[in-house]
């Protein structure tokens, strides 16, 4: 008995045998035997396993007073909402309607929570002015010879397209006594952290340097680090900036406790802290008669008297002869012929009616149509415009430039470390993402101190986290006993129902051409070979006399239902043409076979 079975059945027959095959397999790989169930239970090798790993427990960092200028790990929201104060002022240069800083700000956990009790700061809305600050423990004044450091994490949490997620340390005076006006125009001493827009990605580091004779204030903008960033604002984790300013005017950028960013207060920024000594004379102005020119044409030097400037760069070709079959007395285009007068065309308005102009149609088995002219070739005597040759010019006085004098506003401020001290932090901030979560912002003046904040919170998390990424594959490692032969086999087992679809799909799709092709014939009047041969069966000649008369109006052959049976007729007919090859008399013609055949084609039961 032949046996059929449909693409799908067979794939699934043999997943099965597979899933049959990988069992028996795996009992063999891994050793276990029925020995391994008399007692009713299985050692869960995965579970030990997973409980030799580290477990990660967060607890809120401790902060110690003496320690910090500021800390907040914003764990405990009653407290730290009594430290932050949300901003009521208005922005002064933007319309009324958005002026006011109406950013919702929530202390609140991530929306990738890790451990519920950890939280952080949250601006939620987006497309708004928001701001908040508070004030730290103790100002920071820098003039101990401690560093100034200052930490804080970020997590995009809708990634970040355009805005920012930097901090301000503000300058301590009266413009920072009510923190409730806070705006943009409020004193800063630092700006520091990240903001993109576009293309356009920054790690601000900006400090205003006061200047110590006249009393103005500048803004001094590091240089940006060499690397880009912009893995920062698409992956939505947790990130930890930390900028670390010394003493000896030195400073370091870390993101992730990797530097980004090192150099000098002093060469490092733009513009540089100490204007130059000299500068330019602003009433010094160049000569008329200063000759800056290095080279000027030669003046002995004359136009050579066969040189044309009138020669044209090309000429026609004198060689050029007319094609026989070109057409010089038709145009190459014509009025359209089946063109008509629109019926509201108005010749005082519209002026005088034309027909559209179309290529005229005796041109196109034509070379070309029209007045025939040579191809254009180049001119062996063009030479251009005559110039005279430049020479040294004897009278170059070389470039000029203003002379130096002494700076007015000169000064040497070797000491920039020491900035106007800082009495608060705060966040003012525009962005068009949502949900960017601020947590364990501290400013100390120890390294160290920072260090061992980042190990009991950043690091904590972000170990937590890589492990969890890393947990899918870890899983499938320990599933498999870190065997790589059971890849090959896994492989294999998704190979083989794979390979019974893809089979499945191309037999289909052979079947179905097949079938068009018959459909196709089918359309034909033209005769179409049988099937397949079977036992012929005899017939009656009366009813082929019968069905011979009506060939002629039966339909072809093509539309008959019964083209799988040979008449005897059709038989004779195919011995005719040998029969003819001893004969003198002409062979038949093909009308016979056609009528035989059709004969056979209307043949009533």
């Amino acid at each position: 008995m032949q046996w059929k079975l449909g693409g799908s059945s067979a794939a699934l027959a043999l997943l099965l045998a597979c899933n049959i095959l990988l069992s028996v397999t795996a009992d063999v790989e891994f050793g276990v035997d029925a020995d391994d169930f008399e007692d009713g239970q299985v050692e869960d090798v995965q579970e030990e396993a997973v409980g030799a790993d580290e477990e990660l427990v967060y607890e809120s960092p401790v902060i110690e007073p003496k320690k910090f200028h500021f800390a907040d790990h914003f764990d405990n929201v009653d407290e730290s909402s009594k430290l932050w104060v949300h901003s009521q002022a208005k922005k002064d240069d933007i319309a009324e309607e958005i002026s006011k800083y109406d950013g919702i700000w929530s202390w609140e956990s991530p929306q990738r929570i890790v451990w519920a009790k950890d939280k952080g700061l949250v601006l939620k809305s987006k497309a708004k002015h928001a701001a908040i600050s508070a004030r730290l423990r103790k100002q920071f004044d820098f003039k101990t010879e401690k560093p100034l450091v200052v930490q804080y994490e970020v997590t995009l949490q809708e990634g970040q397209d355009c805005g920012g997620s930097y901090i301000k340390l503000l300058s301590a005076g009266k413009e920072t006594e009510d923190l409730k006006a806070f705006n943009d125009k409020t004193p800063y001493t630092i700006m520091f952290g990240p903001d993109k827009c576009g293309n356009d990605v920054k790690l601000h580091f900006i400090f205003r340097h006061v200047n110590p004779i006249n009393g103005t204030i500048t803004e001094k903008h590091c240089n940006k680090p060499k690397n880009r960033l912009d893995d920062l604002f698409k992956d939505k984790l947790p990130h930890l900036y930390q900028l670390v300013v010394h003493p000896d005017n030195s400073f370091e950028i870390r993101v992730d406790h990797k530097i980004v960013n090192e150099g000098s207060l002093l060469t490092d920024f733009k513009p540089p802290v100490n204007p130059p000594a000299q500068i330019d004379d602003p009433n010094d102005h160049k000569p008329e008669s200063w000759d800056e020119r290095e080279k000027i044409p030669d003046p002995t030097a004359s136009k050579p008297s066969d040189w044309d400037e009138d020669a044209p760069p090309q000429l026609p070709d004198p060689d050029a002869v007319m094609p026989e079959d070109w057409l010089e007395d038709e145009p190459d285009m014509i009025f359209d012929p089946t063109a008509s007068k629109p019926e509201d065309w108005d010749a005082e308005i519209d002026g005088e009616w034309e027909a559209p102009l179309v290529d005229n149609p005796v041109c196109e088995k034509a070379v070309g149509c029209g007045k025939w002219k040579a191809p254009l070739i180049q001119n062996p005597n063009y030479k251009g415009k005559w110039r005279a040759p430049s020479i040294d010019n004897p009278n170059y006085q070389g470039k000029w430039s203003p002379r130096k004098i002494a700076n007015p506003d000169f000064f040497e401020d070797l000491k920039p470390f020491r900035m106007t001290p800082i009495s608060a932090v705060g966040l003012e901030l525009w962005s068009m993402s949502s949900d960017i979560l601020f947590d364990n912002l501290i400013v100390t003046d120890d390294v160290a101190v920072a260090r061992d904040f980042a190990a009991m919170s950043f690091d904590v998390k972000r170990r937590y986290i890589d492990r969890e990424s890393k947990t899918l594959w870890h899983r499938l490692m320990r599933r498999m006993n870190y065997k790589p032969g059971w890849w090959a086999l896994y492989f294999l087992y998704l190979l083989i129902p794979a390979s019974c679809y893809i089979f499945y799909l191309y037999r289909r799709a052979k079947e179905d051409a097949a079938k068009r092709a018959d459909a196709q014939a089918k359309k034909t009047d033209a005769p179409q070979p049988d099937d397949a041969p079977e036992e012929e069966e005899e017939s009656d000649p009366s009813s082929e006399r019968a069905a011979g008369d009506s060939s002629k109006e039966s339909t072809p052959l093509s539309a008959s239902p019964k083209k799988n049976k040979k008449s005897d007729l059709e038989d004779n007919v195919e011995t005719k043409p040998e029969e003819a090859e001893g004969s003198d008399e002409p062979a038949q013609t093909e009308e016979p076979t056609t009528k035989s055949t059709r004969k056979r084609a209307v043949r009533k039961e």
